[in-house]
């Protein structure tokens, strides 16, 4: 995908993780993309109810600095977040959340499930789940299956393999459970209203390089492309990259 990045150290080592997110931020391009999702999750934050708001797996990423109220946590130990979590065991009381929102994150949890309960457990009624994640259109699927390093695999279950916090990951997670597998997860979790996914950034994210190629375009071209993507909008669903899932919790039917 373009020129790539010296790699510096382990997938799992904590100063990876620290590399990506000043990778993020010092490409203007992919730093601009990310603040765009960032606008998204907090919009959508405007209509939880108050409470406290919980980001997973902050460390690559830079959501504090334009959203201060957000608690910011990571599995791994980094003195760029508030606290160290576990997305399968959340050390919050019942209902205790307004919100719960992650980058690129699901994907690597080695059991999906188990998080899918906290949040159940710890949402205010009203409050949601905010997503950004891998999409599995026919475009993301090439892309990810041929030229990225996480593994990308459709036809899995619902867990994913553990082998570290950032090297264990399936990329299809995400359409797994939430469209493969939509009705059983309406089954499993009653309490969690899944809005309609939605696909997104198809060629952004390329051109930007992410965190291990050089960008393909210069910063100011980033608006000239959003546009581009608005206007092939309707194709989202074949070449979109991303997903953006929320999920809100709501009354038990019991």
């Amino acid at each position: 995908m373009g020129l790539r990045y010296k790699k510096q150290y382990d997938l799992d080592d904590p100063k990876t993780t620290l590399a990506h997110r000043d990778i993020i931020k010092s490409k203007p391009f992919l730093k601009e993309l990310y603040e765009e999702w960032y606008g998204l999750l907090m919009e959508k934050c405007k209509i939880v109810p108050a409470g406290k708001m919980l980001e997973i797996g902050s460390g690559g990423g830079f959501l504090k600095e334009i959203f201060p109220e957000v608690i910011t946590s990571d599995i791994l130990p980094l003195d760029c977040c508030d606290k160290i979590v576990s997305a399968e065991e959340l050390p919050f009381a019942n209902e205790e959340l307004s919100a719960i929102m992650m980058v690129n994150v699901l994907h690597h949890i080695p059991h999906p499930e188990n998080f899918l309960q906290e949040a159940q457990r710890t949402l205010k009624i009203g409050g949601k789940i905010l997503m950004v994640e891998p999409a599995n259109s026919w475009f993301a699927r090439f892309i990810y299956q041929h030229f990225h390093h996480e593994p990308f695999n459709p036809k899995g279950n619902w867990e994913v393999p553990s082998t570290g916090p950032l090297s264990g990951a399936n990329g299809a997670i995400p359409w797994i459970i939430f469209e493969r597998d939509k009705q059983l997860f309406e089954k499993k979790f009653s309490e969690l209203k899944l809005n309609p996914v939605l696909y997104h950034t198809p060629f952004r994210y390329l051109l930007s390089g992410g965190v291990s190629m050089k960008a393909l375009v210069p910063k100011g071209s980033f608006g000239f492309f959003k546009f581009s993507e608005k206007i092939a909008s309707p194709l989202a669903r074949v070449f979109g990259m991303f997903v953006f899932i929320e999920i809100t919790k709501i009354e038990s039917k019991k």
